[in-house]
């Protein structure tokens, strides 16, 4: 056995790349998008070869593999280390106590590598499939699933070539016997009663869930918006922040660190450092992301759950629960596929609750016999082997993950909603399960004689900002409910609302196109006995051709230790000196400038209030074109004009 058999199976993968079409190869790009993202590009077809067959490459892709393909590969790669070391003996062992460098230079020469072709035929007989039928389908659609993975290739005689270090890479794994197909993650036996079928269809779990967390993410991305987070010097938000971001969007401090995690995946927001430290602040992301529909919404956020490499809501005992670090996690996206995966094959009103958090071993329920809880993760670990109890917490890890699935709204009643199954599919695809899930928002609200105001659905940003401008939020379920006081209605003449200007937007957010009487002399009478007498310390003034932009100031909440008060529609004054009113301007991002007795020079806003995603968004079209030039096949004449024009 020598070097060169190494190179003859990197040969053998080059020219199995080669024969796919463009089509084929772009598939195969995207699958393995993450893990060949951490390595330079590929610029010819022997370099992404070797880029799929390293160590590196491999420790990620096989964390994805079913038991059947994980089966056939070790069996492959079993047998060709042993026929490499009977045909090149590797050198003797080192002595016991030998250094790290020796020891390791044992176990990677070419003697304990996988360089030898094996005849498909003996890798079925180790498998126990030589004769037809389901175990042997079973094994010949996992091997050309290999192939299509390119984690193996035929060579020019029919014979299989493995990636080299893959007997390194899994030899602590036991595959055990082959099975065909996945256990069943409930026992065999008579159909669920019917009184046992939950009230609540899946449906309607998952759309009442995605409703929630809609809401919820609107309110913390708003929270975050007004005010930015500070990240701890050792990384991550502080307790004390994370309890402020959950008390704003009315959740649970766990289910708070998955959103913000979320966040951050989807570019809606990033962390930038700013002189006094690390903040988490929206991207120039969120605000687009304010102006789609419900469903598209919710859609990066989910894709990014299935991918996400940590477990937010888990946290180890003797860790600190923190939020906003990037993930190191990485078995944690096959954990979610096999659990998902094994859900998906539990009918509705015969699954089971989830165990509760905080997760304590479920009791066997009889001699010889295995809870739900321990069905379903031997089920999850077919699909998925190298990621589930093959990992240390296991249960932990599981019932987390399956929480936070129904958090989401991807699992209810112990089986997977419409929405889970197509997270499943593809998670690039949820706009239409979400646009099924998520009426459009309502742009109008009904106005009622007790002085509340109620939106039967999700208000629009508008009309939940002016609602919440002049109203106080009272409840938050299926409909959202405001109450209007004389305090309230006082707090929205204090950000320059006129009693004629707000009831006029009152009046168009109504849905009837009237106010009931008694909101009308509300509004009135506080107008009436507002701004009736007016003490002012003034320090300094602040004056701007722009009068909206003076309401605005008058109004911005950074900037009440200044006590700014409007004396004409371009003029407020200050109760703090120019010096530090220059200074709370400038921190609440705004440009102003010192004026001098007779200079011209205005108050005018910064450019822009955002943080700078950390990457621009993946272009879908380039597995395609990379596909293209890898292949030297031109790109069609409307794909080359796009790739040129962007």
């Amino acid at each position: 056995m020598t070097n060169l058999n190494a190179v003859e199976g990197l040969d053998a993968l080059t020219r199995s790349l080669a024969r796919r079409t463009p089509e084929q190869l772009a598939a195969l790009l995207t699958r393995h998008a993450e893990p060949l993202a951490r390595r330079p590009a590929p610029t010819e077809l022997r370099g992404l070869a070797s880029a799929l067959w390293s160590y590196e490459t491999l420790h990620q892709l096989v964390l994805h593999l079913d038991h059947p393909r994980l089966q056939v590969l070790i069996a492959t790669a079993r047998i060709s280390q042993e026929r490499a070391r009977n045909a090149a003996p590797g050198p003797a062992a080192p002595a016991p106590g030998a250094d790290y460098q020796s020891l390791m230079a044992h176990r990677l020469s070419f003697a304990h590598l996988a360089t030898e072709p094996v005849p498909p035929e003996d890798v079925f007989a180790a498998l126990g499939a030589t004769l037809p039928g389901r175990t042997r389908t079973a094994a010949e659609t996992a091997l050309h699933a290999l192939y299509d993975d390119g984690l193996a290739a035929p060579t020019e005689d029919g014979a299989i070539v493995v990636p080299p270090r893959t007997p390194q890479l899994l030899a602590a794994h036991d595959p055990g016997p082959l099975l065909a197909d996945a256990p069943r993650p409930t026992p065999d036996g008579p159909a669920t009663p019917a009184a046992s079928v939950p009230p609540t269809s899946p449906y309607d779990e998952s759309r009442a869930a995605a409703a929630t967390l809609a809401a919820t993410l609107d309110r913390l991305l708003a929270s975050l918006a007004t005010q930015p987070a500070a990240l701890r010097k050792s990384g991550g938000l502080a307790v004390r922040e994370i309890k402020r971001l959950a008390k704003a969007a009315g959740a649970t401090e766990p289910h708070t660190r998955l959103l913000l995690d979320l966040a951050l995946a989807a570019d809606l927001i990033a962390l930038t450092r700013t002189p006094s430290g690390i903040t988490a602040l929206p991207t120039g992301a969120y605000d687009d992301w304010l102006g789609r529909p419900p469903g598209a919404r919710l859609a990066p956020v989910l894709a990014a759950w299935s991918g996400l490499w940590d477990i937010p809501t888990h946290t180890p005992f003797g860790e600190t629960p923190t939020a906003l670090v990037r993930g190191h996690d990485r078995h944690a996206p096959a954990l979610r596929h096999a659990l998902l995966a094994a859900l998906a094959a539990v009918p509705y009103g015969a699954g089971s609750p989830l165990p509760p958090l905080p997760f304590t071993e479920p009791m066997e329920q009889e001699a010889g016999s295995g809870t739900h809880w321990n069905d379903l993760l031997r089920a999850a670990d077919w699909h998925r082997p190298l990621a589930v109890t093959h990992q240390p917490m296991a249960g932990e890890r599981a019932a987390h993950t399956l929480h936070e699935a129904a958090y989401l709204g991807i699992v209810a009643h112990g089986t997977l909603t419409p929405l889970g199954r197509a997270l499943l599919t593809d998670p690039r695809s949820l706009d239409r399960p979400l646009a099924d899930l998520l009426p459009p928002l309502l742009e109008q609200a009904h106005f009622q004689a007790d002085l509340t105001v109620v939106v039967p659905g999700r208000p629009a940003a508008a009309l939940a900002a002016l609602l919440t401008s002049a109203a106080d939020r009272e409840s938050e379920d299926h409909a959202v409910t405001w109450r209007f006081t004389p305090a309230s209605v006082r707090r929205a003449l204090d950000t320059g609302h006129t009693a004629d200007t707000l009831l006029a937007d009152l009046t168009r957010a109504s849905a009837s196109g009237t106010l009931p009487q008694p909101l009308d002399y509300l509004i009135q009478d506080t107008a009436r006995a507002h701004g009736r007498m007016r003490v002012l310390p003034a320090a300094c003034c602040i004056r701007s051709d722009d009068e909206a932009l003076v309401k605005e100031l008058a109004a911005h909440r950074a900037l009440h230790d200044l006590g700014l008060r409007a004396i004409a529609p371009t003029v407020l004054v200050s109760a703090r000196p120019p010096a530090p009113t220059l200074d709370a301007l400038r921190a609440a991002g705004y440009a102003p400038t010192l004026e001098s007795d007779t200079g011209t020079t205005t108050v005018e806003r910064l450019p822009t209030h955002r943080a700078t995603a950390p990457t621009p968004a993946r272009d879908h079209r380039a597995p395609l074109a990379l596909a293209h030039r890898l292949l030297g096949v031109p790109a069609p004449r409307q794909e080359a004009t796009k790739t040129d024009g962007e």
